[in-house]
């Protein structure tokens, strides 16, 4: 039971623009209390005592939110996602990975996504505080700021609920 309060949902705007992903639990809190409509229902039912409330895969909310447009967060996990698990400096593909300074920090380098980038720590080691040229080392990539579409922001549950795909194809 717990596993299903815990599966996502993906939440549309009344718009049908993908919003979020909340959990199961919410989705059924904002359905019966009328702030959202079921648009896929594929996972079931639970039964209460007193209701049988569907499982939605996928709801809309009733009324329109308005929001400005999404930006991805820069940490360090999106910064390795967006770099494919890769090494910027040697290509190695590996889970254990640093995050790395193009221009180093005490050199004026900034926390940006122009300047952070994937590095395995053998390699994070030889570059040190020092700049490319300064080490002799060549970015495979040059970094920046991934896109934030629908795909990007919502592609990672899309393998696990496959009926979502039409109302996140498109948006972005």
């Amino acid at each position: 039971m717990n596993k299903i309060l815990n599966s996502p949902v993906l939440v549309l705007n009344a718009n049908y623009e993908p919003l979020s992903v909340c959990n199961m639990k919410r989705a059924l809190v904002l359905l019966v209390v009328g702030k959202a409509e079921i648009v896929e229902n594929g996972r079931g039912f639970i039964h209460t005592p007193n209701l049988t409330l569907p499982c939605p895969s996928v709801i809309r909310l009733g009324y329109m939110v308005k929001r400005p447009r999404p930006r991805v967060k820069l940490n360090k996990r999106e910064i390795f996602r967006r770099d494919n698990y890769t090494c910027q400096y040697c290509g190695k593909v590996t889970t254990h990975l640093t995050v790395d300074h193009v221009i180093p920090r005490h050199r004026g380098g900034k926390y940006c996504w122009e300047n952070l980038v994937s590095a395995c720590p053998a390699c994070n080691l030889r570059k040190g505080g020092k700049t490319l040229e300064e080490a002799h080392m060549r970015l495979l990539r040059e970094p920046f700021e991934p896109r934030p579409t629908a795909d990007y922001l919502f592609g990672q549950h899309l393998q696990e609920n496959a009926e979502w795909r039409p109302y996140i194809e498109g948006w972005w």
